[in-house]
C-alpha cells in the first residue's frame, strides 16, 4: 500500500508545531511517509518572528521520507493555504492526509488513515475520513458513517475533493431550497448554517463549513471515529479559529484502531443522535454561560 501524502499547515505557534511533528514521528508509518509542509507569511511585524521559529522548527523536521517546505512570501490566511494545498497535493498523490499545526496524534494516526484510505477508496458515498472524536459518547462504535466531516485530523481523495465548492453562496441556496438546513444543523443543534452565512459576510474565513456543506449536499458521507487519534491543543486560544475553553477536548486513544469497511455503506442513524444530544448539551445558552464565566474567573484568578 503506497502511503498517502501528509499535508501540515503552519502559521505562527512553533510549540505547537515542535508537539505535532513529534506526534507524527510516533507513527511508524512516517519514514515512508512525504510530508507536506505550508508556512504562512506573517500576517503584521508581531507576528514575523514567530514565524521565524516555526520555519527553523520545519526546515529541521526529519524522520520522514520527503520534506517539502512551501513558504508563503505573502499572508494566505488559512482558507486560501488549505484549499491551495490539498488542491495541489491530491492532483499529484491522489489522496491526502490533512493537519494543522496544534494538533496532536496518536502513534496509530498515520495506520489507520492509510487504511481507511484504501479501504475505501473506491467507494463513492464515502469522501471523508475524520480521526478526531471530541464528543466522548461511550455509544459511538469505533467507526461509523456520518454525514458530516470535521476538520481536526482528515483525509480524502481527489474524486471527492473534486467536489469541493469554495462559493458559499451557492451552498446555501441549495441548501435552502431543498430545506435541508435543519438536518445540516444537527436538527437545530448546532449552527453550521449560521456559519456559512457569515462566511458568505465575511466574518469568518472558514474553508471548512464550504467542505462539509459540499459533500453533504451530493449525501457523501464522512468515516469518522468513536476513539480519537487526534487531540486539538490549540484550544488555549492560541489559534485564529480556537476559543480557550474544553468542549471540544478530545482523550486521545494510544491504541490501534482496527478499519473494517462497513455495509450497508449509509449513514448511522444513532451516531447522528449523539452528535444531536452533544450539541444540544454543549451549545446551549446555559452552557456557553458557563463557558464564558469559568473562563472569566479563570482569567482573574492568573493575575
Amino acid at each position: 500500500m503506497e502511503l498517502a501524502p501528509i499535508l501540515l499547515f503552519v502559521y505562527n505557534r512553533p510549540l505547537h508545531v515542535e508537539r505535532g511533528l513529534a506526534s507524527l514521528l510516533q507513527n511508524a508509518e512516517a519514514k515512508d511517509s512525504e510530508l507536506y509542509v505550508y508556512s504562512d507569511a506573517a500576517r503584521s511585524a508581531a507576528d514575523e518572528e514567530a514565524v521565524r521559529q516555526v520555519r527553523k522548527t520545519v526546515h529541521g523536521a526529519t524522520g520522514f521520507r520527503q520534506v517539502h517546505i512551501i513558504e508563503r512570501t505573502e499572508n494566505w490566511g488559512l482558507a486560501r493555504n488549505v484549499i491551495d494545498g490539498v488542491s495541489t497535493v491530491i492532483n499529484r498523490h491522489g489522496r491526502v492526509i490533512v493537519l494543522e499545526d496544534d494538533l496532536v496524534v496518536s502513534p496509530y494516526f498515520l495506520r489507520f488513515m492509510n487504511e481507511a484510505l484504501e479501504t475505501y477508496k473506491d467507494e463513492p458515498r464515502v469522501g471523508h475520513i475524520q480521526a478526531c472524536d471530541f464528543t466522548q459518547d461511550a455509544t459511538l462504535p469505533d467507526t461509523f458513517l456520518i454525514q458530516w466531516t470535521g476538520s481536526w485530523g482528515w483525509a480524502t481523495w481527489q474524486r471527492a475533493w473534486a467536489h469541493f465548492n469554495p462559493d458559499g453562496r451557492e451552498l446555501l441556496r441549495k441548501l435552502e431550497e431543498r430545506r435541508l438546513t435543519r438536518r445540516f444543523d444537527f436538527n437545530g443543534t448546532y449552527g453550521f448554517t449560521r456559519m456559512l452565512r457569515r462566511q458568505i459576510e465575511g466574518k469568518n474565513n472558514s474553508w471548512a463549513i464550504r467542505w462539509n456543506a459540499s459533500l453533504f449536499l451530493e449525501d457523501i458521507l464522512s468515516l469518522n471515529v468513536g476513539r480519537s487519534l487526534v487531540s486539538n491543543e490549540g484550544l488555549d486560544g492560541s489559534g485564529t479559529n480556537s476559543i480557550s475553553g474544553d468542549p471540544y477536548v478530545s482523550r486521545l486513544w494510544m491504541q490501534p484502531l482496527r478499519v473494517e469497511k462497513i455495509s450497508p455503506v449509509e449513514e448511522n442513524e444513532a451516531a447522528r443522535k449523539a452528535f444531536e444530544r452533544y450539541y444540544g448539551r454543549t451549545n446551549s445558552f446555559r452552557a456557553k454561560v458557563f463557558r464564558r464565566l469559568r473562563g472569566m474567573v479563570k482569567g482573574w484568578f492568573r493575575f
